[in-house]
């Protein structure tokens, strides 16, 4: 039924519940976000608060081998038992790997897929190099009879130096799931994101490794 036929007090409820709503229309509360707003960084601000997490993990480890790292219970001392060149020489592998994640983070910012996949390769390389190396030399130890049970001595190195691995075989694990997602979908901003947080990671894996390297095993040698 047109409002041409229709009585005149329906027709009058009829504007007046359309003025109520064009009234409320008006009322209504307006958004101008065209997007999910999500904290600019969010994540890279998230990850760092976990890294500062891990600084504390490390912190307490470091702190047992401080009070433990001289128990030896009449076991096997440091100076006996660390091969020097070789750790030196694992040392080396780990700090090249961070600057070929460094070459890869510069191709990703020059927008070069293949040579980003390439230096990943080489860094997953030189990471999983140093992971042999330390299971080489834990398998060493343990042959030896200078097992984690051994002393406090050991347990504390084993502890640190063997939470450190386990980071950087993470981190492998990492890369090569970033590998396979950057060469599915491209660089786009979730992998450059996730890129970039791998290399603070990796970044950290490094110097942490290099306090393990002075305080464990430099230190170690001395009588």
């Amino acid at each position: 039924m047109s409002e041409m036929t229709l009585p005149a007090p329906e027709r009058t409820v009829e504007r007046a519940v359309a003025r109520a709503a064009s009234a409320a229309a008006e009322t209504a509360p307006r958004f101008y976000l065209t997007h999910e707003h999500h904290p600019e960084n969010g994540t890279l601000f998230g990850f760092w608060l976990y890294l500062m997490s891990d600084c504390l993990v490390f912190a307490c480890l470091f702190a047992v081998y401080a009070v433990l790292g001289r128990s030896y219970a009449g076991g096997p001392t440091g100076a006996e038992l660390f091969d020097l060149p070789l750790v030196a020489a694992n040392t080396s592998l780990l700090l090249l790997s961070s600057i070929t994640y460094g070459f890869a983070m510069l191709e990703m910012q020059r927008d070069r897929l293949r040579t980003t996949l390439f230096w990943l390769a080489v860094t997953g390389l030189l990471g999983a190099g140093f992971i042999g190396i330390e299971l080489h030399e834990f398998a060493n130890l343990i042959h030896e009879g200078a097992g984690p049970q051994r002393s406090a001595f050991l347990s504390s190195f084993f502890t640190l130096v063997g939470t450190h691995g386990l980071h950087v075989t993470f981190g492998i694990v990492w890369l090569v799931t970033l590998m396979v997602q950057s060469a599915k979908h491209g660089l786009i901003p979730e992998n450059r994101r996730r890129l970039m947080c791998l290399s603070m990671f990796w970044h950290f894996l490094d110097v942490v490794w290099i306090g393990v390297f002075t305080f464990v095993y430099l230190m170690g040698v001395l009588p």
